[in-house]
């Protein structure tokens, strides 16, 4: 880790980063964008990884149907629909004159059954893969086994005698608690001053122990981490470093080449396909990122998009520091109405995958996750949290910027934007209770 004075020193010496701490908005673009072909090599995780992740939770789909009777329409998979919102398209090119030509959908992570949120693919295929370690491990699971039997009372006295605990501004928070109960595990939930009182009520409701920070997520994380080392029964849940978290979240990407079929969306050269997935401390839109990347190569641009007070990710990639750095260090405070994003310091982890991968980052302001917000309720009669409202920054604006201009016309792209496809990544909200809705809906900024 640099000190103070170097790190003032490197981020001052990027533009970019100088109006980041002046909280602008704005879009960077990542200059080690590289053909997938020439990265793909030198990645450290495969398509291979993505597809044993997807063939274990197909292997705990009887499980999953059996705790959680909702998921039976989808044989247990934990899977969201892809909306086509041109309503939304619409009223963002006449507010905004986002002039976006093309096709706009919604990725509705933010109605994922259990958890609500993008975290119901990461945090609970993390806890499920500790689950079928340990259940390996004790003779639990035998080769031929439906997983169904991990919802025997039996074993969930087996899975009381281990704790899972987990760092978090909500949402993964939620994920892994409410997956983590329902198999039986002792389940902590350290939180940051960030996180919503009714995320915190819905954990403790399930019988999960809430344990509060008044500091930021990186505070939580670290004193989650010390306590569980401290138990040796106890597995904790590594948001910024997590490989198992991250595949969880590239499933998705395989998932949705078939959802892309059956709308009739072709993805190549001629047609290209647009992601923009909001950004926290970088797990669930690496993950995605990462999946999107293996299944269209260079025919998908994945833009991430981060509040101006906590752009972490910019900081870190555009720096080259990754977790070297955090928005405290660039005078700017990490607190953001976006819960799932006031994230001061990325992940290193991600921030080396996606460097040759990525194709940007917007940031936004916190006003705009409530007008976005309302946008979407009155054009399509769809309901987001604030955080997920981040996404639509990217529709609003990469027609708009130089840089992404400059982005298109160096990719051989402006001439195929009337036939390009875009969508909008809803990363949470489905489960936000209604008094909560409407004092969001009543929510202005200046």
């Amino acid at each position: 880790m640099l000190n103070n004075e170097k790190i003032k020193e490197a981020a001052e010496a990027v533009p970019v980063l100088r109006r980041a701490a002046r909280e602008e908005e704005l879009v960077w673009i990542n200059p080690d964008l590289t053909e997938f072909a020439t990265a793909k090599p030198e990645l450290e995780l495969t398509m291979d990884d993505i597809e044993d992740a997807e063939r274990r939770l197909e292997r705990f789909a009887p499980f999953i149907m059996k705790c959680f009777p909702e998921t039976k329409p989808r044989n247990g998979l934990i899977e969201s629909v892809l909306t086509p919102i041109p309503g939304m398209q619409k009223a963002l090119n006449e507010a905004y004159h986002s002039h976006l030509p093309g096709r706009l959908f919604l990725k509705q992570d933010s109605h994922l059954a259990i958890a609500g949120s993008v975290k119901a693919r990461g945090g609970i295929y993390e806890v499920l893969k500790h689950t079928e370690d340990l259940a390996a491990e004790h003779g639990i699971l035998k080769e031929g086994d439906s997983y169904e039997i991990l919802a025997s009372e039996e074993n969930k006295a087996f899975f009381r005698g281990y704790t899972i605990q987990v760092g978090s501004t909500g949402n993964l928070g939620m994920s892994i608690g409410i997956m983590s109960a329902a198999i039986g595990y002792e389940v902590i939930v350290h939180m940051s001053a960030d996180a919503k009182q009714w995320k915190k009520d819905l954990l403790r409701s399930r019988g999960v122990t809430v344990m509060e920070y008044a500091s930021d997520y990186s505070e939580a994380v670290k004193n989650g981490r010390k306590l569980s080392d401290a138990n040796p029964k106890s597995y904790f849940v590594d948001d910024e470093n997590s490989r198992n978290l991250f595949l969880g979240y590239a499933v998705a990407a395989k998932r949705l080449v078939g959802q892309l079929e059956e709308q009739k969306v072709s993805v190549d050269k001629e047609h290209p396909l647009f992601v923009y997935i909001p950004c926290g401390v970088g797990g669930a839109p690496g993950g995605v990122s990462f999946g999107l990347k293996h299944m269209f190569g260079d025919f998908v641009h994945c833009f991430f998009v981060e509040p101006t007070q906590a752009p972490c990710m910019l900081a870190g990639m555009a720096s080259g520091l990754n977790s070297g750095i955090s928005v405290q260090d660039l005078g700017l405070t990490g607190l953001t109405h976006a819960d799932g994003l006031a994230v001061g310091r990325p992940s290193g982890f991600v921030g080396g995958v996606m460097k040759p991968l990525l194709s940007g980052i917007f940031t936004v302001k916190d006003s705009l996750l409530y007008d976005y917000m309302r946008l979407l309720l009155d054009s399509e009669d769809i309901f987001l949290e604030p955080s997920a409202c981040a996404a639509f920054q990217g529709p609003a604006r990469v027609l708009q910027y130089p840089e992404t201009k400059e982005y298109l016309t160096a990719h051989q792209l402006t001439e195929k934007m009337e036939r390009a496809t875009h969508i909008a990544w809803a990363t949470g909200g489905s489960l936000v209770p209604e008094d909560i809705r409407e004092e969001y809906k009543n929510t202005y900024l200046g």
